[in-house]
């Protein structure tokens, strides 16, 4: 089935023209248009729409949107926001994964993202399925996703930051990891789950345990993905424990390559950027959670300088609070001219970091375009709403007026998101149960 995407108020594209539209065809794009296709069974109107490639987000925590906004981790720099929630979280049930990641893939579905990597890492006797937990929630929805089997080894009694009961044996995470790999990661382009390795931090985990997990990404021709250098405490911290700063340490454990991406990515100096760049490592930049725990900016313009791929990732939902990742691009656009000026940083800048670079950063070359032979992963917003009254460039204006919902979604060729509305979803049934959940969670304590 051909469906020809027809006249556009405006599309994002890597070259300009494309008045006419799309055409799209088993899940892919046949073509871009300056004219109407000859060949064509259905037609969408997109008319009064703006089109962007499906956004990409690079770092996430679904499990965190059950504790959004709690006051214990109010007002806190990075450790002691997780000294205050890693209590919380170590009484994360089967149940609470599955509804966390359901909220989570809707809350982005609804904001244009097609794609989300999600960074699990806590698991305890208690909750020891996670990641078939995320497939089993996500994959329904139509969202495109790279669950990350993260792993914390060293707890407290070990000099590392979590409680010990959200720790886990290497040899259980390592045969936990290889059967996630097995049982759901599909490498090949256009893969609607994929799954990377994700120890949480480098002083989370041993340096046996990163080099054992660098090597089984590599078996499998998967991700690895970790937070790094996301405040001056993490830096200090690692140095103490390893007697190194950050990159020092990944690049001993052979995580200096193209097939790994960091989150956050703030506190590098200029030596460093450019190791960054020649390794071929992406940046996921996290700019809402960055702000609210007062960790940095991310250097974004130097490391795309060095030759280092920028997304954007809306990281947990507790250090968020949401899941929007339209309006994320709108932060990071602000954020970045805050720190290099608004003649330096485009609104192409953060869209780029959202779509194509962004995808770059995550090794989906496949995504994050408008172009021939490209998923079809698209997403359209309306530019209708009051604050864009009186717009002169209706691209421009998702971002600088601030849009905040999609009204149409397609993943793969199929609508996800029709009308602003989640195709087969009670939104407010799931929301209600998620928040009796968030509730129930806290009780625990």
């Amino acid at each position: 089935m051909k469906l020809w995407i027809k006249d556009p108020k405006a599309i994002y594209t890597p070259e300009t023209g494309g008045e006419s539209g799309l055409l799209v065809e088993n899940g892919k794009i046949l073509s871009v248009l300056d004219q109407p296709p000859e060949d064509f069974d259905e037609v969408f109107d997109a008319s009064n729409l703006v089109v962007l490639p499906g956004l990409i987000n690079g770092h996430h925590h679904f499990y965190q949107t059950l504790t959004r906004a709690v006051p214990a981790a109010s007002n806190r720099a990075l450790f002691p926001w997780l000294e205050a929630l890693y209590p919380i979280w170590a009484n994360l049930s089967d149940k609470d994964i599955h509804l966390s990641s359901q909220i989570a893939a809707c809350e982005l579905l609804l904001s244009g993202c097609t794609t989300a990597v999600d960074h699990h890492y806590l698991y305890s006797e208690q909750l020891i399925n996670a990641t078939d937990l995320q497939v089993e929630a996500v994959e329904p929805l139509g969202l495109r996703s790279i669950l990350c089997r993260g792993s914390m080894s060293l707890g407290q009694s070990q000099g590392g930051l979590p409680p010990d009961r959200v720790t886990q044996q290497e040899t259980a995470i390592l045969k936990h990891s290889q059967q996630m790999l097995e049982a759901h990661h599909d490498p090949s382009p256009g893969a609607m789950t994929q799954i990377a390795l994700a120890p949480c931090s480098p002083f989370s985990v041993s340096k046996s345990l990163m080099r054992e997990t660098a090597a089984l990404a590599q078996d499998f021709c998967a991700g690895l993905h970790t937070h790094l250098a996301e405040t001056l405490d993490e830096n200090a911290f690692c140095e103490g424990l390893y007697g190194q700063r950050p990159l020092d340490y990944l690049e001993e454990v052979n995580w200096l390559r193209p097939n790994t991406w960091l989150a956050h990515g703030i506190h590098f100096e200029p030596g460093e950027i450019k190791r960054l760049g020649q390794a071929g490592v992406g940046i996921t930049h996290c700019p809402s959670s960055n702000m609210i725990l007062g960790s940095g900016v991310c250097k974004t313009l130097d490391l795309e300088k060095a030759g280092v791929n920028i997304g954007i990732g809306v990281d947990g939902s507790a250090s968020n609070d949401s899941s929007n990742l339209i309006l994320e691009a709108r932060q990071a656009l602000l954020l970045q001219r805050l720190k290099y000026g608004s003649e330096r940083v485009e609104v192409r800048h953060a869209l780029n970091w959202a779509t194509r670079n962004g995808a770059l950063a995550i090794n989906r070359p496949e995504l994050g375009v408008l172009a021939p032979e490209q998923v079809a992963d698209l997403a359209f917003f309306k530019v209708d709403e009051i604050q864009h009254s009186g717009n002169h460039d209706a691209i421009a204006s998702l971002l600088l007026s601030g849009t905040f919902k999609a009204e149409h979604v397609m993943i793969n060729g199929r609508w996800c998101v029709q009308d602003g509305c989640l195709p087969g979803i009670d939104l407010n049934r799931l929301k209600a149960h998620h928040q009796e959940a968030a509730v129930e969670l806290l009780r625990r304590l």
